[in-house]
């Protein structure tokens, strides 16, 4: 519902700046009478968007609409040439304060600026003219410079913040993993340039651990330590491992810049850890992410529970590798329909983790079906879907999805952003079923799914918001535009949400931007209380949380992981524009200084 919205807000605003442009230059009473009727269409449409929530109208009400309406009123009141040339600076700053997101501690300092190049505008129109109102570019270009000054002014490596002063500080790498005993589970992975096979016969210069992608499954036991020696053949950007949703000391995160140096062609590095909960997991690198996992540097992590009961267990990635138009959608390498075999009859898990960048619509028919774990938290009071129940799987998230094999066929198949394909999975008691052609279904909600349990009580000690959105900005020193920004900033400008040992912190995600948003937190499980105002009816915890265009949410975590964490956008590209934060606690410090973004 919100996005035609914001879109349309946007088409006005362009529309009012041509309109502004005309006012300024001739300021005559219909080109008035225009500009009137578009800043009235934005004000009924900032009307549409506060109703679902005040924060997704933002200072369109606050500011950018008065500084238009305002001077409207008064040129209306005192039809005179200057009058109108101030209205039209007012309408042009309103309409282009929704292009520039400035930071909230700047709103008052916005406004001043507005007003004084209105205040210039009547001062130098019975001078100058129509040229007066050229005076109005003033404005922006200050507040893109302070953007400009904070982007260049926090170095790369210091990731944005300024933490909080402790009698005693600890270095990351203090956080790490046991050392002082054998490994139950040890594993080699060796990244280095190759080619990968799809089902079509299509071949990807891919990059490779252990000359395949995906990666080697690694599987381990809850409770049991790990040990991975990461090295690196040839893959000159470097490279590192992120364990995507275990919760792993901070040491053993695999963030170039903040928690390790990227593995360099023939070096090596080794990350121990012990998962302390069972659930579908991955592990990518983290080093130039929106061009190195799309080439295939991935892979799944198992974490097993002896108590859980067998079953026949399927571990599909939604992939999209890279193509000469178009991103090629697969189920792993299957880019093209397959079949499979399993018995009727059998229990049947399916593990689905979404290594892209974009959320996919999965279509599942051919059988009912239980949403077992999301993010590998088991889902309480997990009840059984329709067939035909599509699931929306975020950038980076997993889905466990349970069901008993039929006497037929069931069907799995994938929808990607109008991307073409033909990606689709049939399994069947003999393996000969064709996939099935499955149309979109009704989309299973998280929010009111399952069983809430005991109600919990709870006081947080730190509230934080977050809020997204497009607009021009300074990404890595350089300005463009992107869909890329956290409360009006970029990388490394962002500033750090500071937190302290024990703490429950609460945050709202607010996304006024026309893109979908996986925001995941490294080293944290969230818990989802609300989304645009409804309270979760279940028990969702997450670490992959996809956040579309429109949509409030809010949520919560214990901060009882010390470190300094990442919290970004898991779109790989938004990321590298500078849509990534960074989550620290008081007196924890970082040695890494690597003039990288770490995405």
């Amino acid at each position: 519902m919100f996005e035609p919205l914001f879109l349309t807000d946007m088409l006005l605003a362009f529309s009012v700046m041509i309109a502004a442009a005309i006012l300024g230059w001739r300021p005559g009473r219909w080109v008035l009478y225009g500009a009137a009727a578009l800043v009235a269409a934005r004000l009924i449409v900032s009307m549409l968007l506060f109703l679902g929530g005040p924060q997704l109208a933002g200072t369109r009400l606050l500011l950018q609409l008065p500084l238009a309406v305002l001077p409207l009123t008064v040129a209306f009141v005192w039809p005179v040439a200057a009058a109108r040339r101030v209205a039209a600076v007012g309408v042009a700053l309103s309409a282009l304060w929704l292009f520039i997101p400035y930071a909230q501690e700047e709103t008052l300092l916005t406004l001043a600026l507005s007003l004084a190049a209105m205040g210039a505008t009547w001062a130098l129109t019975a001078r100058r003219g129509p040229w007066a109102t050229l005076g109005f570019v003033a404005a922006p270009a200050a507040v893109l410079f302070l953007a400009y000054q904070a982007n260049v002014a926090v170095p790369m490596g210091s990731h944005g913040h300024h933490a909080e002063t402790a009698a005693v500080s600890t270095s990351v790498t203090a956080l790490a993993g046991p050392r002082d005993r054998a490994p139950d589970v040890r594993t080699t992975l060796t990244a280095a340039h190759g080619k990968v096979t799809l089902g079509s016969g299509r071949q990807i210069d891919a990059l490779t651990f252990n000359g395949r992608s995906p990666g080697p499954q690694i599987r381990v036991r809850k409770g049991q330590l790990l040990e991975v020696t990461l090295r690196n053949t040839d893959v000159e950007e470097g490279v590192t491992l992120h364990w995507h949703g275990v919760d792993v000391p901070n040491a053993e995160d695999g963030v170039p810049g903040v928690t390790q140096e990227a593995v360099r062609p023939g070096g090596t590095h080794v990350y121990r850890f012990v998962p302390d909960r069972a659930g579908t997991f991955w592990y990518h690198t983290h080093r130039d992410s929106s061009l190195t996992i799309e080439r295939g540097l991935f892979g799944s992590l198992i974490v097993e529970d002896e108590q859980v009961p067998k079953a026949v267990e399927k571990i599909i990635f939604t992939h999209l590798w890279p193509g000469t138009d178009d991103p090629i959608a697969a189920f792993d390498t299957a880019d093209r329909p397959a079949r499979q075999v399993i018995a009727a009859g059998e229990p049947v898990l399916l593990r689905l983790i979404n290594s892209s960048e974009e959320p996919h619509r999965l279509h599942l028919g051919g059988t009912p079906y239980t949403v077992a774990a999301i993010d590998g938290n088991t889902i309480p009071g997990a009840t059984p879907m329709t067939p035909g129940t599509d699931l929306l799987l975020a950038a980076g998230g997993r889905f466990d999805v349970a069901f008993t094999m039929p006497a037929g066929a069931v069907t799995v198949s994938i929808d990607v952003n109008e991307i073409p394909n033909t990606a689709a999975l049939a399994f069947s008691p003999d393996g000969s079923a064709a996939p099935a052609k499955l149309g979109t279904g009704p989309l299973f909600d998280p929010l009111r799914y399952g069983t809430a349990g005991p109600v919990e009580k709870v006081t947080h000690d730190r509230t934080y918001e977050v809020r997204l959105d497009d607009g021009f900005g300074f990404a890595q020193g350089s300005f463009t535009y992107v869909s890329s920004s956290i409360n009006g900033r970029l990388y490394p400008a962002v500033p750090t949400l500071v937190v302290a040992e024990g703490e429950r912190v609460k945050v709202r995600i607010v996304n006024r931007s026309l893109i979908d948003h996986p925001m995941h937190l490294h080293g944290h499980g969230v818990r989802v209380l609300s989304r645009n105002g409804t309270a979760a009816a279940g028990t969702w915890r997450t670490d992959s949380l996809n956040v579309a265009p429109g949509e409030i949410f809010e949520i919560d975590f214990t901060a009882d992981n010390p470190g300094i964490w990442m919290d970004h956008c898991h779109n790989f590209k938004h990321a590298a524009d500078g849509m990534v934060m960074h989550l620290a606690y008081a007196g924890i410090t970082s040695p890494f200084e690597e003039a990288h973004i770490p995405e």
